[in-house]
């Protein structure tokens, strides 16, 4: 009768991952079921323990969703953000002056292969189509969009200041001056 010895994966296996299961080496078919048992096992557990990166720069930006409003003897500037998948945010932003809407405009935030795009589009400009502006850079509580060849605004920036309060910012240059507006919007909803 032959005698089996044990290897080191055998006695890992059979007491660290499966100590319920015996494997029997008694010959080559065995074997090659363990190898590929103990490899199945194994690269299950690598893979498992991946992080999975798709749309994290979406999912950072989720402090965006909800309604936030502007009020001064302007007008009122809304914006309304919501979520309708898992790579996009839109928000209808609204610019109303007593019961006139003077300005609207759709934005979308989407991640393309890991890119942050802010498209915009607002009617009877550009022929209706979206104004794309990358991602120019992103912290924890704020991100920067550009487009250097939109006339205006060239730059936009999203604050969060807190929970409640973030500052939007558009700047760029206007009949070859530097012009530069800022948005304190509050959250409502």
């Amino acid at each position: 009768m032959k005698k089996n010895k044990k290897d080191a994966a055998t006695i890992w296996a059979n007491s660290f991952l499966f100590p319920n299961i015996v494997f029997v080496l008694t010959d080559l078919k065995y074997k090659k079921m363990r190898q590929f048992f103990l490899f199945s096992a194994l690269s299950l557990l690598l893979f498992s323990c991946t992080n999975n990166s798709k749309n994290e720069k979406i999912k950072a930006s989720e402090w965006l969703l909800g309604e936030w409003v502007n009020q001064s003897k302007e007008g009122i500037v809304s914006e309304n953000w919501s979520q309708p998948n898992d790579s996009t945010l839109v928000a209808g932003s609204f610019f109303i002056k007593e019961k006139d809407t003077l300005h609207f405009e759709n934005i979308a935030l989407t991640e393309k292969d890991g890119e942050l795009l802010y498209e915009t589009t607002i009617q009877g400009q550009n022929d209706d189509k979206p104004i794309v502006f990358p991602l120019l850079s992103e912290t924890e509580n704020e991100l920067v969009f550009e487009n250097l060849q939109n006339d205006y605004p060239q730059k936009i920036k999203y604050q969060r200041n807190s929970k409640s309060v973030i500052t939007i910012s558009i700047s760029g240059k206007q009949a070859k001056k530097v012009v530069s507006e800022q948005f304190k919007m509050t959250k409502i909803k």
